[in-house]
């Protein structure tokens, strides 16, 4: 299967270049030409890599880092025609695995990619796993599993969860986990996250019984901890 390559850039001729050369590679592209459309299509394309342009509109190309590294560890490699050198600090600090200046080759955006890939395919079906103890969620599959059991979840709730467990160990208020799912924290859909923890856990509940895995911290939030089965 090819790997897929998410473009988040609003030159539509760079896109049309990008995708042609990419495509003559061997990979799969998706485009979306604003910052605000970049989550959407990550959570729906789940790529091999992103493209990532800084100055986007709709939403700062920055501020999509930050969004999708709260998603995953998909590399990153960011484009753009911003030669300052806090700009490119700013994205390395974020996450950014590489930094391309405009203009640039073409090849010379595809070698960065196989570089990048090769760099980091070693350990990407490892970044698309997450674990605590008999828990077991596959970011790139959206599957999960407690004690070798599929659960069948929501994409909210999956999202959820994965939320948890890669924060594990650590409260997560109502406010950053519903910032994780959305992008922003609204006060009054804040308490919906609750239903949807009480959905996860009834799930939980009937796959293992009445075991402890997602923890109410009364007055700041919820905590997922290492999950251990008395049979395990």
């Amino acid at each position: 299967m090819s790997d897929k390559i998410l473009i988040v850039e609003d030159e539509v001729r760079i896109v049309r270049t990008l995708r042609l050369y990419l495509e003559q590679a061997g990979f799969a592209v998706t485009a979306v030409h604003d910052g605000a459309q970049a989550v959407p299509a990550f959570r729906q394309e789940r790529p091999s890599l992103v493209l990532l342009d800084l100055n986007l509109p709709g939403q700062d190309g920055l501020d999509v880092c930050r969004s999708l590294r709260r998603l995953g560890d998909v590399p990153i490699i960011m484009l753009t025609a911003r030669t300052e050198e806090m700009d490119r600090l700013i994205g390395l600090e974020l996450g950014a695995d590489d930094y391309i200046s405009k203009p640039f080759s073409p090849r010379e955006v595809v070698a960065r990619v196989r570089a990048v890939l090769r760099r980091t395919q070693g350990g990407l079906t490892n970044a698309n796993l997450l674990q605590a103890g008999a828990l077991q969620l596959d970011l790139a599959a959206y599957r999960v599993w407690i004690d070798g059991q599929l659960l069948d979840l929501t994409q909210t709730e999956f999202e959820l969860l994965a939320t948890l467990m890669r924060h594990k160990g650590h409260v997560l208020s109502r406010a950053q986990l519903l910032e994780a799912l959305q992008g922003v924290a609204h006060e009054e859909l804040e308490r919906a996250i609750d239903q949807h923890i009480k959905n996860v856990r009834r799930k939980l509940k009937e796959a293992v019984g009445d075991v402890t895995i997602i923890n109410t911290i009364y007055g700041v939030g919820y905590r997922l901890d290492e999950v251990e089965l008395p049979h395990a």
